[in-house]
């Protein structure tokens, strides 16, 4: 709907079904590289250039995937899954990717070594960092969330009030170990070569991301190398640099305009004045659209009369404080 122009939003670039290895309704069996091969051609059939193989337990599963996908010119992404070994096969098998961080840190140098001869990149997700406390708690002991105006507009407050306002206070050590002791890796990592990219796991939207950016930075990157990271890094990790990254001629028209140059302070990011997507502009602060047409937004679901924000804090929250299963889902 997106693309068609029946939504604003931003450009959904997607993996398609995955290729998940345990039971479940859309379990993909792969105990031969024909079964490798069928389900990539099912999958290049419905246009996907990239797949997610995902909990295929065996390592030659694995490698019937990757090869199957090299015949088709497909690229291979999996789930780190928090596990050491299983990761590091990963690497030497030449999947285009690990997704998460590796679960251990400080990397040394026969990881680091190893890496960097091989053309796998790596998406860490601090936000949600394996072997650590999650990056995501650190702003919303350092931050006050719920006060941030732009969030708000765009994010019930119910949702943002119940992340951020019931907050989890820890010693300042356990982030020094926690996720800024694995974005230290993930800057030796890219000083080697290993392309290096942002992903913020759908922890928080719209900040979360510039989480992800601030702490790939706490590790040592440089603004610059932060910056891309967040930009060039990761269109290149999906295939699609010669589309999306950098501003350059015959590229898609999709920018954004900034009041604070980020490379004076990283935490620039934040302060986004204009969103431009294909070329269609719009205020960052309320997504009207502006420039070649006045087009004010619709309302917002919770906008809406019968979802007025003007009740009180403890009725907004009461129904989305229950407890939650401990999978990737929201809930």
């Amino acid at each position: 709907m997106v693309k068609a122009g029946h939504l604003v939003g931003p450009r959904i670039y997607s993996t398609g079904t995955i290729l998940y290895g345990a039971d479940g309704d859309f379990k993909q069996v792969v105990n031969s590289l024909e079964d490798a091969h069928s389900a990539m051609r099912r999958m290049k059939a419905f246009g996907a250039f990239s797949v997610k193989s995902y909990n295929q337990p065996r390592r030659n599963q694995r490698q019937q995937v990757i090869e199957a996908a090299r015949k088709h010119g497909i690229m291979v992404y999996p789930e780190g899954g928090s596990f050491f070994f299983h990761n590091m096969s990963m690497v030497v098998d030449g999947h285009t990717s690990v997704e998460h961080n590796l679960p251990v840190a400080p990397l040394y140098d026969d990881v680091i070594q190893l890496w960097k001869r091989t053309e796998t990149g790596n998406t860490p997700t601090l936000i949600v960092n394996y072997g650590g406390v999650n990056g995501e708690y650190y702003w919303y002991q350092k931050t006050n969330v719920w006060e941030k105006e732009r969030l708000l507009s765009f994010t019930p407050r119910a949702v943002v009030d119940s992340r951020s306002r019931h907050r989890t206070m820890i010693p300042n050590e356990e982030y020094e170990n926690g996720h800024i002791l694995t974005s230290k890796s993930c800057k030796k990592l890219n000083d080697n070569g290993v392309n290096m990219c942002l992903g913020s796991h759908g922890q928080l939207q719209g900040l979360g991301a510039h989480w992800e950016l601030w702490m790939l930075h706490q590790g040592g990157m440089s603004n610059l190398q932060a910056l891309r990271a967040a930009t060039m890094n990761g269109a290149k990790y999906i295939g699609m640099d010669a589309e999306i990254g950098s501003l350059e001629t015959g590229k898609l028209a999709d920018l954004i305009v900034l009041d604070k140059n980020p490379l004076d302070d990283i935490q620039n990011t934040e302060f986004v004045r204009y969103t431009m997507v294909n070329g269609r502009l719009y205020d960052a602060a309320t997504m009207n659209e502006i420039g070649n047409r006045d087009l004010p937004r619709g309302k917002f679901y919770w906008e809406q009369n019968k979802y007025s924000s003007n009740f009180p804090y403890h009725q907004l929250t009461r129904s989305f404080m229950r407890p939650t299963c401990g999978c990737h889902g929201v809930h």
